[in-house]
């Protein structure tokens, strides 16, 4: 029944992601299921699978009109995906046969008109693969962790020879689950590779930009300042930028960008290349404050404004004294918007910070009262090694002075 194979299932949003295209002779058939199993948009369709561009449009109504006036199996079951009621179900379990049926009982499952998936038994290849989704979707509802990630893995297996796309989806998909669940972490970066693998760029953009994003953040917290996989997290983070726009996604533009600059400040400093990175990482981090606002988030401004106070005061410029004055002015606003009684980690750092940026300025005096209130924080909040950075820091005043005179 299912003619054209392989079949761009589960590729596109619903309704389209269940539509099944019947058979043409068009010689625009070949090159337009090739661009849907991208997951692209064909340049021109065979008139018998106008429905499905419609479908894609978000036009059901016209999808429907360009079905043919037809009671074949294939057409009911595609004007039951795009318009199905519950009796429909009813009337085409028992009409339809096969691989059709298996869908048709995964279209019936999803709307709410079954309470169970259909058997995966005798079905190939996406099909096989979209009847697994929807069984590992099943065993998320029941909080089967286990046997979800075994639909998925089986799910994977059967897409990944006819549809390299959808396994893709597939193993972000298996990815995310075991991001949730506190799964391994060298699983979880496998299956986000190889979504990245499988998705192309040109197609699949929000889903390969959740895989980037997400294989960068877990790069990154793991990189315990190896330049290797912080170069990594770098290409993931600017992966995702590729979709996550200022324009479109301000949000997850900022974060990404305040994430970028995370990772090449992390980096050792032991390259000429690195002054650049430090460059980079400053306007990255400006960029971020360009979305984040204090009023409406004051938890993500406050963060990266303190990103950009510390990353002014180490990186390298032509204009030191310029980024420092930046710097501590950053510092002396933050510490008008935090209490030392109610947060006293953070206010100790920024006055840690602060004073390490008055003293590169030459300004001792003011340096070693900011420190000795940092040591005073520190101390009460037993940080035994924060108290320990900030007395060399006062040592090392007390040296230069020394020395100078």
């Amino acid at each position: 029944m299912i003619a054209v194979r392989p079949q761009p299932l589960g590729i596109f949003a619903l309704p389209a992601g269940y539509l099944i295209l019947p058979p043409s002779d068009a010689r625009t058939a070949a090159p337009a299921l090739a661009a849907l199993l991208r997951g692209a948009r064909p340049d021109e369709w065979p008139p018998e699978w106008d429905f499905y561009a419609h479908a894609l449009d978000g036009d059901i109504q016209a999808a429907l009109a360009a079905l043919p006036a037809s009671s074949d199996p294939l057409t009911r079951y595609n004007r039951y995906v795009l318009d199905g009621a519950p009796a429909d179900d009813l009337i085409l379990s028992t009409i339809l046969t096969g691989e059709l049926a298996s869908l048709q009982g995964v279209a019936a499952f999803t709307m709410g008109h079954r309470s169970e998936p259909p058997p995966p038994t005798g079905t190939t290849g996406e099909v096989r693969a979209l009847v697994l989704i929807t069984h590992a979707a099943a065993a998320i509802e029941r909080n089967n962790i286990l046997a979800a990630d075994q639909a998925f893995a089986d799910a994977l297996a059967a897409a990944v020879n006819v549809s390299p796309v959808l396994a893709g989806y597939i193993a972000l998909n298996r990815a995310e689950l075991a991001i949730q669940h506190g799964g391994e972490l060298s699983l979880i970066t496998r299956w986000l590779q190889q979504a990245l693998n499988l998705i192309p760029a040109e197609s699949g953009a929000e889903q390969r930009a959740r895989a980037a994003l997400q294989l960068g953040q877990l790069l990154h917290e793991h990189a315990n300042g190896q330049r290797g996989p912080l170069q990594a997290a770098v290409r993931c983070y600017q992966e995702a930028l590729r979709f996550y726009q200022r324009e479109t996604y301000p949000l997850e533009f900022a974060f990404i960008q305040n994430n970028l600059a995370l990772a090449y400040l992390a980096m050792p400093m032991t390259e000429a290349s690195d002054r650049l990175r430090g460059a980079i990482a400053v306007q990255a981090l400006r960029a971020a404050l360009s979305i984040y606002d204090p009023d409406r988030h004051p938890r993500e401004w406050a963060s990266a404004r303190l990103n950009l106070a510390n990353a002014l005061q180490y990186v390298h410029s032509a204009h030191p004294a310029e980024h420092l004055l930046e710097a501590v002015a950053i510092y002396e606003d933050l510490l008008q918007r935090r209490d030392s009684a109610t947060e006293p980690a953070g206010y100790a750092r920024i006055l840690a910070n602060l004073g390490n940026a008055l003293a590169h300025l030459g300004i001792f005096a003011e340096a070693r009262e900011r420190l000795r209130q940092a040591e005073h924080l520190f101390t009460q909040i037993g940080d035994e090694s924060a108290v320990m950075t900030v007395r060399e820091l006062l040592a090392n005043i007390d040296q230069y002075e020394a020395v100078q005179h």
